[in-house]
């Protein structure tokens, strides 16, 4: 994986095992337990329900332990003033597509392109990436790509509201 993640993406996801781990789990397995003393399991749908929720909570633990135990930490900014970095806005011009649109950058777990959050990882990110207002990237995608002028830079913007993406 080894993702890179700031010091405030593992505090989330810690706190979130920690959630799934003291909150979910025990409700999760008397859910179990009182599923299972129901009698016949091959017909009893409460069961598997209860089952697949209980599985499905322990799966998304060990996701993010994993996260945790490969992830490169970089800092929560990577961009100087002015510059494109973690938590900023960038104004992004397409002449292509004679559009503009703002996106915010993030880490790649935070990544969301619905709501205009890309990843340093992204192929825009890295085009991105500690570049400054009024300079052109070239975006490389396979073996062609596109162009994109910065038009602004602000930030960073606080993220404690954003979610940890995953499965």
């Amino acid at each position: 994986m080894y993702d890179r993640l700031t010091k405030s993406d593992i505090e989330k996801m810690e706190r979130e095992i920690n959630r799934r781990r003291i909150e979910l789990r025990p409700k999760l397995l008397e859910a179990l337990n009182e599923a299972r003393a129901q009698g016949d399991l091959s017909e009893n749908f409460e069961y598997y329900a209860a089952k697949r929720e209980k599985n499905r909570n322990e799966s998304r633990i060990r996701y993010l332990q994993r996260m945790i135990n490969t992830a490169t930490i970089i800092g929560d900014d990577e961009g100087a003033d002015g510059e494109v970095g973690l938590g900023r806005e960038v104004e992004v011009y397409f002449p292509d597509d004679d559009e503009t649109e703002t996106f915010r950058i993030v880490t790649t777990i935070r990544g969301n392109s619905l709501r205009n959050m890309i990843s340093i990882d992204s192929p825009l990110g890295k085009a991105l990436l500690h570049r400054k207002a009024g300079e052109t990237v070239r975006v490389k995608i396979g073996d062609g790509g596109y162009d994109a002028v910065i038009r602004s830079v602000s930030g960073p913007v606080d993220d404690s509201g954003d979610e940890i993406r995953g499965f």
